[in-house]
């Protein structure tokens, strides 16, 4: 088996760069238009980085106790998270549940859930917006779009934050791997921080308020240099393959 290994070089930064790292406070209009398409049309566009179909049925005929959930969707990094994460935010409790991982990587997963007060949910107010919600988050849980910044290029990838504050675990590295393997150099004069040939200068790192949620956006600025001979289109699916796990 093969052995990678990533060497990490970090200096401190003098006040010029942490000055100019800053994250904005806002997104421009026209990026939460590309990358949250989805929040506003609940439609896919023809191009979009999304996991396949995804299925959510509730059942109360199974249990005299609990609410069946059945999920059936393409597997991926961080499915069970982000199934949980949705069910938190809903103050949903799990009770038990099983998980089948069928043949192409689609996943069967049955939960036995509740409400916080202990009952089953049963209104279809109520299980209408989080069977909707899951479907939304299990489709594009992830927005990741290469975009015009004046004459620079930027990736961004965004992801929600979940309602306890906490945003997606090892998104950055992950972009960052996804990158050296398109050979696509993060922009580097003066480099700070280095990833083996890979130079960090310029990342944003800032939660916004898009809609009726906080997300949490990685900004980074790419080097036109070496983006130039890889399709924009290209680099989002690398990098979306990395995060989903399909790489």
């Amino acid at each position: 088996m093969q052995r990678i290994v990533i060497n990490f070089n970090i200096e401190k930064v003098g006040p010029e760069i942490a000055a100019c790292s800053q994250a904005s406070p806002f997104l421009p209009s026209g990026i939460t238009e590309d990358i949250f398409h989805l929040e506003v049309s609940n439609e896919l566009p023809s191009i979009s980085l999304t996991s396949n179909n995804v299925s959510v049925v509730m059942d109360n005929s199974l249990s005299p106790a609990h609410t069946l959930v059945q999920i059936v969707c393409q597997d991926h990094k961080g499915l069970l998270y982000d199934i949980m994460r949705t069910l938190k935010d809903y103050s949903i409790q799990i009770s038990y549940g099983r998980v089948y991982i069928r043949q192409g990587s689609k996943c069967e997963i049955d939960l036995f859930i509740m409400q916080a007060d202990g009952k089953k949910i049963v209104d279809p107010s109520k299980q209408s917006p989080l069977s909707s919600h899951l479907k939304m988050e299990l489709l594009q849980l992830l927005r990741v779009a290469v975009v015009s910044r004046g004459p620079d290029t930027e990736l961004l990838v965004a992801n929600p934050v979940e309602l306890s504050s906490k945003g997606r675990p090892l998104v950055f590295y992950d972009i960052t791997c996804a990158l050296k393997m398109l050979n696509t150099c993060i922009f580097s004069v003066p480099p700070q921080l280095s990833f083996g040939n890979a130079f960090l200068h310029f990342a944003e790192v800032g939660r916004h308020m898009i809609g009726d949620r906080e997300w949490e956006v990685y900004r980074v600025l790419l080097d036109e240099g070496a983006s130039l001979s890889i399709p924009r289109q290209k680099v989002e699916e690398g990098v979306w393959k990395l995060l989903m796990g399909w790489e």
